[in-house]
């Protein structure tokens, strides 16, 4: 039972990956510590995020194969589904993951108490808990951990829209029929592919001149020839929203299009893939004295120190990128600190990041353009998924991978650049690459499986000292 008001060694405000891997941290130090939440336990993740969004793309992955078989001999089949039985399977894994990894996991944590409630501070080391008690909760360290939210550009019109978020397009009880997806990054994207897969007509509309623009071109390119092309999915660039409304159960949006031709468009849902903002508006953090930057994100050092010097932030309340493995780190980073006086910080350039459609998008590292931005030089190879055995062997291949590496320090690989059916898992070569300043030697030394689709590191590699369209299959 928790005191009216509670004296604490460490508050942690949130109940996401960065809180929890903070608590974590706090337990194992024997801390005592609070956890405040307002919502639900897990988080964006868990709960409107990773978890849920990848299950659904899933779902609609079986009925694409099911359709569009990689084999000449595998006859495709006209597949339908249960739109409402995928939704509430996904409803139960996310409450079976939330309670296993979330609140069994809290349980666990001797040192930890969760009070759910809203909080905010009423003075450097106070924080005054919303409820009916109206507690004051103090403590000499506090790490910030309460995410992001959905952000939505003020479009005329909007006040009078009923449009969707990605919260609202994981929860739909009817399978549309038709689509709009304002918005062309990861989330956008994935969201777009998801439902054009389950049947509904999808028409993506992107705000400059490329989707995921800061990806590579080539995997921009790539990717949307694939959507477009492949997936019938309509997506449209160089697109400035003008206006939405609904009527007759209908969702419009008037738009330019290269600031020439406008069009209107017109579906059953509208969906807002526009970006998230952090969570910090009500937590009154000038009575801390935390700063902020103008997009509302907390500023904090390598070290996640916040500009108050006993308090810590990590996670989606920094602002970008937002990203939950990144979460986590920054949240255990930001307890490490805080308990031991520590300075640990946190390698970004070695932070990878995935779009989970299909084909994936994975990334590690600079691109060629920040490369030549920060040094005016760079080297880089780009080899077709075609020139990978194994991409060849299961008839996908679909993509490429581009690899930059910094001539003037021994062709140390800087960063890596993937387009490909399983890009998320074959990253992670690539990250210990960039994390540990290999070079494309290191790489070309070690031996890999074959055949694999993670030899494409391997291959790219290869290129910057030889055509390996001329290579027999395990040459070097």
């Amino acid at each position: 039972m928790i005191m009216k008001n509670g004296r604490y060694d460490l508050i942690i405000i949130g109940g996401g990956a960065a809180a929890f891997s903070a608590a974590i941290k706090a337990n194992r130090h024997g801390v005592k510590t609070a956890m405040i939440e307002r919502a639900m336990l897990g988080g964006t993740c868990v709960n409107v995020g990773c978890v849920p969004s990848k299950n659904l793309l899933g779902a609609g992955e079986i009925l694409h194969s099911a359709k569009h078989p990689s084999y000449p001999s595998v006859f495709s089949c006209d597949s339908d589904f249960d739109f409402a039985k995928t939704i509430e399977s996904k409803d139960a894994l996310v409450r079976g993951l939330r309670k296993q990894k979330y609140y069994d996991v809290l349980q666990s944590l001797e040192h930890v108490e969760l009070v759910q409630a809203d909080a905010s501070f009423v003075s450097p080391k106070k924080v005054k808990i919303v409820d009916d008690d109206g507690r004051l909760f103090e403590a000499d360290k506090f790490i910030i951990a309460t995410g992001s939210s959905p952000s939505v550009p003020r479009f005329k019109g909007i006040e009078n829209m009923q449009y969707l978020t990605n919260n609202g397009a994981l929860a739909l009880k009817e399978k549309p029929s038709s689509m709009i997806v304002i918005g062309g990054r990861a989330l956008g994207l994935e969201f777009a592919q998801m439902y054009a897969r389950f049947g509904a007509k999808v028409t993506l509309l992107q705000r400059s001149d490329r989707i995921i623009p800061d990806h590579e071109p080539e995997i921009s390119q790539g990717l949307h020839q694939h959507l477009t092309e492949e997936e019938g999915i309509e997506i449209i660039t160089d697109v400035n929203v003008r206006e939405v409304w609904q009527k007759n159960g209908s969702k419009f949006v008037r738009a330019s299009v290269k600031n020439k031709e406008e069009r209107v468009f017109e579906a059953e849902q509208l969906l807002m893939a526009t970006g998230r903002r952090p969570n910090t508006a009500d937590l009154h953090l000038e009575n801390a004295g935390v700063k902020l930057r103008d997009d509302g994100a907390i500023i904090v050092n390598s070290e996640m120190r916040t500009s108050a010097s006993h308090i810590w932030a990590g996670g989606d309340v920094v602002g970008e990128p937002m990203l939950e493995t990144l979460a986590a780190k920054a949240g255990a980073t930001a307890a490490e600190n805080a308990l031991t006086g520590g300075h640990k910080k946190i390698d970004l350039l070695s932070v990878p990041s995935a779009v989970f459609t299909s084909p994936q998008v994975a990334s590690v590292g600079m691109t060629e353009e920040q490369m030549m931005q920060k040094y005016g030089y760079c080297s880089c190879r780009t080899l077709l998924m075609k020139d990978v055995p194994k991409a060849l062997t299961v008839n996908d291949t679909r993509g490429l991978i581009k690899m930059a590496v910094d001539p003037k320090k021994n062709n140390r690989i800087v960063g890596v650049h993937i387009l490909a059916s399983i890009a998320a898992d074959m990253i992670h070569e690539a990250v210990v690459a960039v994390k540990y300043r290999l070079t494309i030697d290191d790489i070309i030394d070690t031996v890999h499986v074959f055949p694999t689709m993670s030899e494409a590191i391997k291959l790219v590699a290869t290129a910057f000292k030889q055509d390996v369209s001329k290579l027999s299959c395990c040459a070097e």
